[in-house]
This record gives structure tokens, sequence and C-alpha cells, in this order.
């Protein structure tokens, strides 16, 4: 059930009516309402996943109250890794057994050694990247004594599942959604319009902007090899704001439905593309889980504490462990990689803390210097995600040699279909309308709230009928 779907569309306002006017009159009832609802809600891809996403919840929620409780330290330890353990082996073995099993045998292959590797016939269970590390952290933070355990299992229960969050993030903490949890929710007016807004515009993020952009950057992808450089560089263009467009539109909706019950959800996007140097862009982009490695590998591992080396180190394991993450493939492994690199400078010359403060653009030579500063990180990006969309890393650098080789820039058919300078067009508007509403969480409230808000839906009905691509990314992760 996509958030995206006409299914979805007569699901929530019937949640919302039950939830408001039935099942309002205690946090109980609100929590076991909402925990009914999420694991229907999951149930919706495939029932079977539900036992995984129930062992989850009762391993996390078994072994907090029971390191809270031991009084030993080997018993801590103890029931500390069986949860970390059973967890990371569980996304092992549905996420990448395969692919280690597969690059195994191709290894051996490779050295003259006959093998054929031993497969699991296996779906990806939705969302185990996201609610494992939800469980991770609860844990973690339990063993290091910065919270309690939860006592109350339907409370917990709500933590890892709620669905708004349950598929694609952002990854809560829970020093942050738990506390709010164990209270009443009171419906707020203000709140409910404001993620009504939230909500809309995510939408055009992902229907008018993702979508759209989608079907021009498979077009050239999966015909890359034909394409002329302005073709190739366009197309990497366009899929930097597919994938912004479609995970950052899932985040401002989930948000926005979140608060509808009156839960407010971590911010996971703050426009990334604005940002002027690569060190910042992390710090802009899928914040929970740039937060999440940080304060859980990053830090642990020495953080910036140390030598240079250690520093360089830390680095690489925490960008290239976030590119596995996304991943079981070789591709994901090179963009990490590739972002490390790109962060390195900063480190060294110790200027991964700058641009700490939004910035303003005004026509001086400063604003000059921080245009080319966004121009340059963005395209830093752009290439970078030729690595993420490729297949294998090999077409991905083909695909860069292409634009450096196939030097004509006439237009091109794209399978029998103008090329969408359109589309283009459509771009530059919606990075202008994200710039000019950069200080808000999304454009729509303000002034003419109500004027722009129908100019949205009208937007989302007309290139809806158009898009052909309806999944989110980040699903697959």
């Amino acid at each position: 059930m996509f958030f995206n779907s006409l299914t979805f569309a007569v699901f929530l306002p019937i949640v919302f009516l039950l939830y408001w006017f039935v099942f309002s009159k205690t946090k109980s009832t609100q929590n076991a309402f909402l925990v009914i609802v999420s694991y229907y809600f999951y149930s919706c891809w495939d029932w079977r996943f539900l036992f995984l996403l129930l062992f989850s919840t009762l391993l996390c929620y078994v072994t907090g109250i029971k390191i809270e409780k031991s009084t030993q330290e080997s018993s801590r330890k103890f029931w500390f890794w069986l949860s970390i353990i059973f967890n990371l082996g569980f996304l092992a073995i549905f996420k990448y057994y395969n692919f280690f099993a597969f690059s195994f045998s191709e290894a051996l292959n490779n050295i003259g050694i006959q093998s054929s590797p031993l497969l699991l016939n296996v779906i990806l269970p939705v969302g185990i990247s996201f609610y494992t590390f939800h469980g991770l952290s609860y844990v973690i933070d339990i063993y290091y004594k910065r919270i309690q355990s939860e006592k109350n299992v339907i409370d917990y229960a709500l933590f890892v599942s709620y669905f708004p969050l349950l598929v694609a993030g952002p990854i809560e903490r829970a020093t942050h959604l738990l506390p709010q949890v164990k209270v009443k929710r009171t419906f707020d007016f203000q709140k409910a319009k404001e993620g009504v807004y939230q909500i809309i515009w995510g939408l055009v993020k992902k229907v008018v902007i993702a979508d759209t952009c989608a079907t021009y950057a498979n077009a050239i992808f999966d015909n890359y090899t034909s394409m002329n450089s302005l073709s190739l560089i366009l197309g990497a263009v366009y899929f930097a704001f597919q994938i912004y467009g479609d995970f950052s539109g899932y985040s401002d909706m989930a948000l926005g439905i979140s608060k509808l019950f009156g839960l407010d959800l971590l911010r996971n996007f703050n426009y990334p593309y604005f940002s002027r140097d690569i060190a910042e862009f992390w710090r802009r982009w899928h914040i929970s889980l740039s937060s999440w490695f940080r304060d859980y590998l990053y830090i642990p591992l020495g953080g910036s504490r140390g030598s240079k080396l250690k520093q360089v180190r830390n680095v690489f394991i925490i960008f290239v462990v976030s590119g596995f993450w996304h991943g079981a493939n070789w591709t994901f492994l090179a963009w990490g990689f590739i972002n490390a690199l790109y962060f390195l400078p900063s480190l060294l010359l110790g200027t991964n803390r700058t641009n700490m403060e939004t910035a303003e653009l005004h026509w001086d030579f400063n604003s000059i210097k921080v245009f080319f500063s966004i121009l340059a990180t963005f395209s830093l990006s752009c290439l970078a995600w030729i690595f993420f969309r490729a297949n294998t890393i090999h077409i991905a650098f083909d695909y860069i040699g292409k634009i450096f080789t196939n030097r004509t820039f006439e237009s091109q058919y794209l399978q029998n279909q103008r090329y969408s300078y359109e589309l283009l067009l459509l771009v530059i508007a919606f990075v202008l309308v994200e710039w000019n509403s950069r200080y808000k969480i999304e454009p729509i409230s303000g002034k003419y709230s109500w004027l722009k808000m129908t100019l949205c839906l009208l937007a989302i009905i007309a290139l809806g009928t158009y898009a052909d691509y309806k999944e989110f990314i980040y699903f697959q992760f």
C-alpha cells in the first residue's frame, strides 16, 4: 500500500476518523489502535513479513528489559550481543547472503576453481533495514544507560512499527518518539493542517517531480550507449531529482501523516541540493540515517578524535557501510567510497564543520562564491548518483566515459518521445520554489496557502496520469 495510491487515499481518512472519534479516550486505546493499523498496513505487502517484524520487536523489547535488570556485566553483554547478532543476522540473511555467496563463487571462478553458489530464494522484507535500526538504537541506548527500557509492550511495538515510518523511515530514536507515545494525544487543528500541507507537498515531489524525472532518467540509463553527452548529463541530473523527490517526498508524507495523529517525526531532509560542500550535504540528506551512523558507528570508532589517519579510517568506514546499507551491490559500495573521497579534503583541511548555518543568497561577491559552491557540490553528487543508479560498476564507468567521448549536443529522441526540455524547465521551477521556501518545512503554508494547495493538487492529478513510475525507490532498501 503506497502513500501515492488510491487505496491509501481511502485507508488514511478511515484510520484518521476512527483514531480521533472512536479510539481517542486514552493513550492505551490510541496506541493499541495504531499498532493494529500498522500491522495491517505492513501485511498489505506480504502477511508473512509480519512474523519477522514481530520477532524483531519482541527480541528488542525483551533484551532491553533484561539488559536493564541485569546486575552482572557479563549478563548485560550476553543480552546485548544476543539482540545485536540476531537483528544483524536476519538483515544479513535476507539482504546480503546472496550477494556474498555469488561474489565468493565468482572470485573462485576467476582463479580457475569452478563453483556454483548456493543461493536463497527469499524476498527482501520491505522496511527491514529501517525497523532493524530502530531496534538496534533502542538496545544500544539501554546498554549504555542513556535511556530506560520500555515496559509497555504496546508502546514499544508502536515505536518500532508505526506505519508512517515503518517501510522507509525516517529512522526514529527512542529518546524522541517514545516520550510522545507515552502520553495521550489531543487533536490539534493547526498541526493537522500543517500535516495536510506537508502530505500534499510530498506528493508533488513524488508524482510531479520524481515520477516524471524517472520516465526520462530510466530511458537514458537504459539506452546510455546510444546517448550523446547532453543526454547523459541530463540523465544524471534527472536521476538526482528523481531520488530526491522520491525519498524526500516520502519523508514529507510520513511526517505529515504522523502530524494527523499528533506525533512528530524526525526531519529527514533539509534542502540538501543547496549544500555548499559535501559535509553540509550529508548534514542535510537522509538526516536520520546520517545521524544514526554518526552516533552508533562513527563516534564509537573514535570520531574526529585521534590521529588524522584514524579519522580518515573512520570516515571511510561509515561511508562504505552507509553505501552497503542501501543495497547488496558493488555499485552501492562504490557510491559510499566516492562520497568518502569527496569528504576527505574537508576532513584534512579542517573545514568539515564550516557552513553550519543556512546560506542566504545576496548578489554580491560572497553570494557568487556561494552559488558556485552549491553548483560544484550538486555536480559531484550527480556524478556519485551515476554509480548508485547503474546496475554494475562497469556500466557506471562506461556511462561517465561516454559523457566525455560522445561530445555531441544535438536534440535526441528517447523511445520515440521528443526529449523533454519542458521537464528541465519543471525541475528549474521546482528548484526556485524550494529555494524560496528553504527556511520552512514545506512551501505551501503561509500567504495564499489554499491557492497554492489547489495548484499542487491539479499538478498531481495532471502529471499523475502521465508518469508511469509509481513505487518508492527506498522501499528496496
